[in-house]
């Protein structure tokens, strides 16, 4: 008899929402998606993982709304107007709780809990700072994982030039899962696929 795979270890979840959603032409995270928001639908996926799920929105705009879930999930601001998901990590990790801490984008609909669960186990056994997946040996800004502790070298590459995640992760110790190892937890790719234009939905939802 097979004995039961143990939990994740524990996380908080970070939703980045701040973007400015050009492409789109509108407020992407509100459009709706299999019967709700598109934003609800990484959050419900975060909180069957985490502890708890923070939602980082742009400063001076308006709250979104979120599904019924108690204390568990709230609203925090990026520090900066135009800052990118830097702006939003940071404001993420200012309130994360758990060493660990999941990173999605608000646009991602399909992300896979398997996969979600093999970048938290990764962070665990390594240690490493932060961990990341490769597509076509090119590596992903999101999802990932990072560790909380992590606030500090975040907030500084906030105030430099580059702002990019990826440079971020590598500068904290960077851990990369290739695709041919991820792959056995999302064969699809699902949870890579995020919304950038309406052609990007399910063609019912256009």
């Amino acid at each position: 008899m097979a004995l039961p795979s143990r939990p994740p270890p524990p996380a908080s979840g970070v939703v980045l929402a701040g973007g400015r959603a050009r492409r789109f032409g509108r407020d992407k995270l509100a459009e709706p998606i299999g019967g709700g928001p598109l934003l609800h639908r990484p959050i419900a996926v975060l909180a069957a993982l985490c502890s708890e799920v923070i939602v980082a929105i742009a400063p001076g705009s308006a709250a979104p709304a979120l599904p019924e879930s108690g204390e568990l999930l709230w609203v925090v601001r990026d520090p900066i107007p135009d800052g990118g998901p830097l702006a939003g990590l940071v404001a993420g990790l200012r309130e994360a709780r758990e060493p660990l801490v999941l990173v999605v984008g608000g646009d991602m609909p399909d992300l896979r809990p398997a996969l979600l669960e093999g970048l938290l186990r990764r962070a665990d056994e390594t240690g490493a700072g932060a961990v990341a997946l490769a597509e076509r040996e090119v590596v992903r800004s999101l999802p990932a994982v990072v560790r909380s502790s992590a606030l500090p070298v975040a907030e500084r590459r906030l105030g430099s030039a580059d702002r990019s995640l990826v440079g971020c992760f590598r500068s904290l110790g960077l851990v990369v899962i290739p695709e041919m190892e991820w792959r056995a937890w999302d064969a699809a790719g699902d949870s890579l696929r995020d919304v950038d234009s309406p052609e990007d939905l399910p063609a019912p939802e256009r």
